[in-house]
């Protein structure tokens, strides 16, 4: 038998051979991740006679259990049925043929770092690089000099850590860790996420069922592959926040029955539509507060949309959820809000308010309100929360404007705390 690959990993095998010398697959557990670059080094390994090519763990104990002993050799069986090779269990190292070498090292003891700074590799792969420090993966890419008929590469699997790890960095932003500096070639470094859905074949649905009954930031590693925002001081944090049913079209009526009151509070931006990818996102979320004074983040419909677009969704929302009012905050554009609105319904209830002091300002009594347990998340919003768990007393510390938790805050804040002090007293009504 050999193996077929399903889309996602017919996907990421494409990136494998692409141009790009530095490849990161990140995903979640059991995603077929070390599989595919397994696989890619053993034919790397046979389209260059005498080339060697490296796999590096932290721990080489860990890597000779779940490597060497598994995924290697589930990769000959099924991918390379006819493709002879010896495995030499005294320096580790598998030799095919035509003399390539696919050398298997841990990096936790100065003894196999020593030997692999006296070799030249065509490929270096990192399993499980959230356990790899930055220095140690230096140190490996100066082995990667070998001259053969194959561009180098360097190869990397990881469930993604924090996004304080030098991986998010380097593949993510695209900067030195150490400096922040942009890197000088950044087009050499590609990144794809592959998760255990694109590999459901191959895996158990009890397995599947323990990844999603994880904690929500287990969860979103092994079950998501997203990275963890590591901010210090963060004002949330994935594990704190409460949550309660989805709301669907089937349990709509009986959640809207436990609310007193329901928002929609919209964070407008400079944004032209959909093809304007250079500007911010308008935030729009729907809030409630119920009987026993708690809050409901009830929907997040935040996206790129123009002036006409943006006021239709908002009113569409008010519409659907039965919901109170708008509200809106009128900073960006001032009368343009008011005026768009007025468009679309001349006659929708509107609050437009004004902030006098910043985001984080805004953020934090609307945090405390988490803190207290006093507000609730219908189901899973990640881009929102992932733009919760980036503002810290500090400021917020994300690359773009926090849209969709700008809109929660104003909606929360409508709801749970009335003429929040940070606003400058300014209501306007539409």
């Amino acid at each position: 038998m050999v193996a077929t690959l399903n889309p996602a990993q017919a996907e990421a095998n494409r990136l494998l051979g692409s141009p790009a010398t530095h490849i990161l697959l990140r995903g979640g557990s059991r995603s077929g991740k070390t599989f595919l670059l397994v696989r890619a080094i053993v034919i790397r390994a046979v389209k260059a006679p005498g080339s060697r090519h490296g796999i590096f763990r932290h721990r080489f104990n860990a890597l000779k259990a779940t490597v060497i002993n598994d995924t290697f050799k589930k990769v000959m069986r099924l991918c390379f049925p006819d493709l002879p090779y010896t495995l030499n269990q005294t320096d580790w190292y598998v030799r095919f043929p035509n003399g390539s070498e696919i050398l298997f090292h841990g990096l936790d003891s100065s003894d196999r770092t020593e030997k692999i700074l006296g070799l030249e590799f065509a490929t270096v792969y990192m399993n499980e690089a959230s356990q790899i420090s930055y220095a140690a993966r230096n140190m490996l890419l100066t082995r990667l000099a070998q001259r053969t008929c194959l561009a180098p590469k360097e190869y990397i699997d990881a469930n993604p850590p924090t996004t304080s790890h030098w991986l998010y960095g380097v593949f993510e932003r695209k900067v030195e860790p150490k400096s922040g500096q942009p890197l000088p070639n950044p087009e050499a470094y590609a990144t794809m996420q592959i998760n255990p859905d694109a590999n459901r074949d191959n895996l158990t649905p009890e397995y599947l069922a323990f990844l999603e009954g994880l904690p929500e930031k287990e969860r979103q590693r092994f079950l998501h592959g997203n990275y963890q925002t590591a901010i210090e001081g963060a004002l949330w944090t994935l594990d704190r926040i409460k949550r309660d049913t989805p709301v669907a079209d089937a349990n709509r009526e009986e959640i809207l029955s436990r609310m007193q009151r329901i928002v929609v509070s919209v964070d407008p931006s400079g944004c032209a539509g959909e093809e304007d990818k250079r500007s911010d996102e308008i935030g729009i979320s729907v809030c409630g507060l119920d009987r026993d004074d708690v809050g409901h983040v009830l929907a997040d419909l935040t996206g790129r949309m123009g002036p006409a677009q943006w006021a239709k969704a908002a009113l569409d929302a008010l519409d659907l959820w039965k919901a109170d009012r708008i509200v809106a905050e009128k900073n960006f554009g001032g009368a343009m809000v008011e005026n768009t609105i007025r468009a679309v319904r001349p006659t929708a209830p509107v609050k437009l308010v004004t902030a006098s002091r910043g985001k984080a300002a805004r953020a934090e009594p609307v945090a405390a309100l988490y803190e207290q347990g006093k507000v609730v998340h219908h189901g899973r919003f990640p881009d929102l929360e992932d733009q919760m768990c980036q503002f810290s007393a500090a400021g917020y510390q994300g690359s773009k404007s926090p849209d969709r938790a700008d809109a929660m805050v104003w909606g929360i804040t409508e709801l749970m705390l009335g003429t929040d002090p940070v606003f400058d007293g300014s209501y306007s009504w539409v």
